[in-house]
């Protein structure tokens, strides 16, 4: 079997799961995996497909998104390198729930699924971290479930602004998000249409909150944005 190159161990290294792995647990994991590059816009995993591979993103941005029966996109989620994603098909055999396609040129370690269980038997940390992510997952769905329950639209769309501007830079007081999601991404993040993320966006516009540009929104006042999602969750 061949060896690792750099860019394999290091992003490994990083990922999530296995951050407190020696050299040799990093290289045995790295070995068990397929690795491959993906263009931008390929298409990786297709929704509700038999597969149970777990996927180890060393380099680049992948895009998960779920479909009704009618074609309409109802979730939508971005992961990057030092993540993964299918474990939960690897874990519980099931299709899919998800599609996932390239947001950006990608390296991914594909690694089986059997070969997957084995990794975390082995590694007790890896698996306590693994514990530890899908936890996170299943708050962050909770969060999803009452804000679409109880809030607005345009408070979902507050809530979301808040949440791209934790991954973007930020002083505090402002941030930028860039690449920033197209109003129908967004609308698809909070299950609404397009119409109410361009009304609301643009309300936001002209009270000075945000700036719009191609690709890249500017938020002026997080501390407003946040006092707008404050009193919509205590009213």
């Amino acid at each position: 079997m061949a060896a690792m190159g750099s860019w394999q161990t290091e992003g490994l290294r990083n990922n999530l799961l296995f951050s407190d792995l020696d050299d040799d647990q990093i290289g045995r994991i790295g070995r068990r995996c397929h690795w491959k590059r993906w263009d931008k816009d390929q298409q990786i995993l297709g929704q509700s497909e038999p597969s149970t591979d777990v996927f180890f993103i060393v380099e680049g941005t992948v895009r998960a998104k779920s479909y009704s029966s009618a074609g309409r996109e109802v979730s939508f989620t971005d992961i990057s390198e030092g993540d993964l994603f299918g474990e939960f098909s690897a874990i519980d055999g099931q299709p899919r729930s998800s599609s996932v396609v390239s947001l950006t040129p990608c390296a991914l370690g594909r690694m089986p699924a059997t070969d997957f269980r084995l990794t975390l038997g082995e590694c007790p940390e890896a698996a306590m971290k693994l514990i530890e992510l899908l936890v996170g997952k299943t708050r962050m769905l909770s969060n999803r479930v009452f804000e679409f329950s109880t809030l607005p639209v345009h408070s979902r769309i507050h809530i979301e602004l808040l949440r791209l501007a934790e991954q973007g830079e930020s002083d505090g007081s402002s941030a930028v998000v860039e690449p920033a999601p197209t109003h129908q991404e967004l609308a698809a993040r909070i299950n609404t249409h397009r119409e109410a993320v361009t009304r609301e966006l643009n309300r936001l516009v002209a009270e000075g909150l945000l700036t719009l540009h191609r690709g890249r929104v500017d938020i002026h006042d997080l501390p407003g944005l946040k006092a707008l999602v404050g009193d919509a969750l205590n009213s």
